[in-house]
């Protein structure tokens, strides 16, 4: 008995490894043009370790804020709208303001967001905040 063999026909092979090589590229391709919504958040500068700044105590401007958004000066609640004013009084009294905000670590982020956009709109340029357990003053 003779045994032949026999020859299978061979797919293309270049043929999957084409495919692969299109879709790879149209996938930088879209990625490439794709056009990315890059939140960058707030931009603070940082104090430089050979320069640092020093802070006349009668120049912080003391703001708390509580786990559920509400705002206290001294003792007193107060709305953002009314925050951005009082700022802007202290600022042509004291131009080198220093805001400090003791924020509760319970409050909502979308609150401390609030507060320093109000900060940055009045063009305070000290900023400082901690993160406590505040008590209502």
């Amino acid at each position: 008995m003779i045994k032949r063999f026999v020859r299978h026909s061979v797919e293309d092979a270049g043929s999957s490894g084409s495919l692969n090589d299109l879709s790879f590229l149209l996938i930088i391709f879209f990625i490439v043009i794709a056009g990315f919504n890059v939140n960058k958040g707030f931009l603070l500068n940082l104090p430089s370790k050979e320069k640092p700044i020093v802070v006349n105590t009668e120049d912080i401007f003391k703001c708390s804020l509580m786990a559920d958004g509400r705002l206290f000066l001294d003792g007193k609640e107060l709305l953002i709208t009314e925050l951005a004013e009082k700022i802007e009084e202290k600022l042509k009294t004291w131009p080198n303001l220093t805001f400090l905000l003791s924020i509760d670590s319970e409050c909502a982020y979308q609150n401390v967001v609030d507060v320093i956009s109000t900060i940055r709109k009045c063009k305070v340029e000290n900023f400082s905040f901690r993160m406590t357990e505040v008590q209502a003053e």
